[in-house]
């Protein structure tokens, strides 16, 4: 090889080591600057951010930047922006003439690339240093676009303070977007970035209106804007004291934090799916009722509103957001938080039921004084109905017929239903819970509560567009996050679900019935009604109130209380929180109600008075559409074939009387204890006549039940104030309004009753037998358990 050849491959070698010095010497990421949480309503307005980690207020690197502060900041800054490759020689020997002239620095020559690696690097400018920018600006040209250098510049730049980036300074100072500034405004913000150290909104204001006014000028001198609207911008204000950015959805914004990872969202801004007005008047409305209800003490209030079409949040507001008074917690997002549902889990198990075959929408469900194991739930005005219609139990939030239903149901059963619905926070075993499942014995948190109501509405609405068939993704949790896309395969969908369309829609009919707060029943009058299928609750001392809507568009969720969880006086659901669910519904576009699931609803002949599978006694047949498993219910148990003599006085046998003589009726007859309270509430409840003398079917027990205790019942009688041993009051009912009952503890006589049947007895501690015998040897035996006071105080 010779000295030629060698030249050659030495100073290829050369260029070669030149050319990947400059190919690598730009770092992958220029700015590793932590930036400020961001959340924006669906159309691009912002609802919160919060500053970042390092103390400034820095948003995400912006992917559009406004015309006008193109226009402002190349004119200012870089007017041959477009037509250089990094570095300009025109402006940096202009830049050098008028230096050397003037006998000191008065001009730059940098361009906006090399200012972006400058605000890259953060070093003190050396001429070394200034020879790096503009070898690193014209790699920049090689890797970015003219806007993405742009936008790099927009997104970094300092605009004084602790303000950095065009679109924090535009809602720091001016309280707007970037995009609705004015080009007063927008001349502005452009200066502040050649000097922020100097020149301050609020601070040296005349020598920032002269700059910006300059700028004004130039852009009329460029015929970017008419001198008119130069002069007119100059009137303009410029800013004074920062602005505290919105906190419209400041809850929302924590729960992107928290959940960014989840999300797959690489940036700390999201657009999300929230209706920026809607949540402006929800905020609005919250706020309202917050005032009127911190009177009571009861300082905290919380909303969710979903769009069933698309699974999608419309307004999150986690709190009545007062920062300014600590003590209130009004930080805790309550929508999140893990709380007593109250009554709110009661049409799910009613919904359960009735998919799974156990149960009619108007079923009669027991309604009387109840324990089990100790445990004696109460409804909430403390009376009885006797037997009550499944949907009217539901409608009034009974207590006692929904403990009677979970415990037909079995609370295990309805547990493992509820994890499918999704309920996240039952963490203990099913066991630990019991039947006050039901009541609101588990912690829910209100995203799952809306959660699976959205999920039944959902599965309605879709009931045609799946031929009848179910997407599990209806159940999925709700998206806030805009860009998300669900894809719904035609192989996904299934043949079952947690609960049937019928017993969705029952279950939703059976949800609209009840009264709303302060209608008194008159909106079923007007046919401009929203129908909304909606339930409340109210948790164990005062703690916690519900109320929870749907239509087929909106789901909506409020809850109201105190943080701390503090109980109060009449914070209840139907007083506290069931107004504020239908103001928000106000709020809302009207809908039409659920389509008829024809196909999944059976006709079925129903017995009309007890609600059962009509039976061949039942006196008055109806013809419902009820779920298709109804079919597996049991056949009407309350109507029998009664035997009467002639005159229809006295039930007879054909031991006393001749069948010619006999009339034979079908006849409604509830249980003793059922009968009780029922006929009390319905007087066209028809006693069962007594049997005629000497006639009776005496040993069947068909006419007497123990109201309390019940049999095996657990029951600890108290000690009097005096010291003194108390008393436990027996309580049976008796078919024969006139029968006497002769009661019996142990096999020792302790009293009689006639009529009304109450006694009052001190029993000993420990296990005993009550027998009740009646005068025609009618005879109910059953046993009962008093608590030692001082076992039961260990316990405690």
């Amino acid at each position: 090889m010779n000295k030629k050849q060698k030249a050659v491959l030495i100073s290829d070698g050369i260029c070669f080591l030149f050319f990947l010095v400059f190919l690598f010497s730009l770092p992958k990421h220029l700015f590793k600057s932590p930036t400020s949480y961001v959340i924006e309503a669906n159309n691009g307005q912002l609802l919160s951010a919060a500053i970042a980690s390092d103390g400034q207020w820095r948003f995400p690197i912006s992917d559009t930047i406004p015309y006008k502060f193109v226009e402002c900041i190349t004119a200012f800054e870089d007017q041959r922006f477009f037509l250089h490759f990094g570095i300009d020689p025109v402006a940096m020997t202009r830049a050098m003439r008028q230096n050397i002239k003037a006998g000191g620095v008065i001009s730059g020559g940098s361009t906006l690339s090399m200012q972006v690696i400058r605000l890259s690097r953060r070093q003190n400018r050396s001429i070394w240093q200034k020879l790096t920018e503009m070898w690193l600006a014209m790699r920049l040209e090689f890797r970015y676009s003219k806007q993405e250098i742009i936008s790099l510049y927009a997104s970094n730049a300092p605009f004084g303070s602790n303000v950095v980036g065009l679109d924090a300074a535009s809602w720091r100072y001016f309280g707007r977007k970037a995009e609705s500034l004015s080009w007063g405004e927008m001349a502005t913000l452009a200066v502040l970035p050649n000097s922020p150290s100097l020149v301050h909104p609020g601070k040296n204001s005349t020598r920032l209106i002269k700059k910006r006014n300059d700028l004004l000028d130039k852009l009329a001198k460029l015929n970017i804007i008419d001198k008119a609207t130069a002069e007119l911008s100059k009137s303009e204000p410029i800013p004074g004291k920062p602005l505290p950015l919105p906190q419209n959805a400041p809850h929302l914004l924590n729960r992107f934090k928290e959940e960014k990872n989840s999300l797959n969202v690489k940036s700390t801004s999201l657009t999300t799916t929230i209706d920026y007005d809607l949540q402006l008047k929800i905020n609005e409305l919250l706020k309202r009722y917050n005032n009127r209800y911190k009177a009571n003490d009861i300082n905290n209030i919380a909303a969710l509103v979903l769009d069933v079409k698309n699974g999608t949040v419309k307004s999150y507001v986690g709190n009545c957001y007062q920062p300014e008074n600590k003590e209130f917690e009004s930080h805790v997002d309550m929508i999140k938080a893990p709380r007593s549902p109250g009554s709110t889990l009661k049409p799910l198990l009613y919904a359960s039921m009735l998919s799974d075959g156990m149960l009619l929408p108007h079923t009669l469900v027991a309604d009387v004084p109840t324990q089990i194991g100790g445990y004696s739930p109460q409804n909430y005005d403390l009376g009885y109905d006797g037997a009550i219609s499944a949907d009217k139990a539901l409608s009034r939030s009974l207590n006692i017929p929904a403990v009677k239903m979970l415990q037909q149901y079995k609370y295990e059963r309805f547990y493992d239903k509820l994890k499918k619905f999704g309920f996240s926070t039952l963490n203990q075993p099913a066991d630990h819970y019991g039947l006050s499942l039901i009541l609101g014995g588990s912690e829910v948190t209100m995203w799952d509560l809306a959660k699976s109501y959205l999920g039944m509405a959902r599965t309605l609405n879709h009931f045609n567009d799946y031929q009848g068939k179910y997407n599990p993704h209806d159940y999925d949790s709700p998206i806030y996050d805009k860009s998300f896309k669900s894809i719904v395969k035609e192989e996904e969908t299934e043949l079952n679900s947690i609960v049937d369309h019928g017993a969705i829609w029952a279950t939703f009919n059976a949800m609209e019935e009840v009264m709303r707060p302060g209608d008194e029943g008159l909106w079923e009058q007007f046919s401009s009604s929203q129908r909304v299928a909606w339930k409340t609750g109210t948790s164990f001392g005062f703690r916690d109130a519900w109320a929870i809507g749907l239509t087929p568009n909106y789901v909506v969720c409020v809850w109201v209380g105190n943080a701390d969880g503090e109980g109060r006086p009449g914070l209840m659901g139907i007083e506290v929180a069931a107004p504020v669910l239908f103001d928000i519904f106000r709020q809302l576009p009207r809908s039409k109600w659920f389509e008829t699931p024809k196909t999944k609803l059976k006709k079925m002949l129903i017995c009309k008075q007890s609600g059962f599978k009509a039976g061949e006694y039942c006196i008055d047949k109806i013809t419902e559409l009820v779920p298709v498993n109804g079919e597996k219910t049991a056949v009407c148990p309350y109507h029998k074939l009664v035997h009467l003599n002639a005159a229809g006085t006295f039930r007879v046998t054909d031991k006393c009387e001749s069948t010619a003589q006999m009339q034979h009726l079908n006849w409604f007859i509830l249980p003793p204890a059922m009968e009780y309270y029922y006929k009390i509430k319905n007087s066209d409840y028809k006693v069962l006549p007594p049997f005629k003398p000497g006639c009776n079917d005496a040993g069947g027990n068909q006419v007497m039940d123990m109201i309390y205790p019940k049999n095996n019942a657990v029951i600890y009688i108290p000690v009097e104030l005096d010291g003194t041993r108390g008393k436990v009051i027996l309580n049976a009912a008796h078919r024969n309004s006139e029968a006497k009952i002769y009661w019996h503890i142990d096999k020792e006589f302790v009293g009689s009753t006639k009529s009304f049947h109450q006694l009052a007895v001190s029993p000993l501690p420990g296990k005993h037998t009550l027998t009740l015998v009646d005068e025609n040897g009618e005879r109910l035996v059953q046993v009962f358990t008093v608590l030692d006071r001082d076992k039961k105080n260990s316990m405690n």
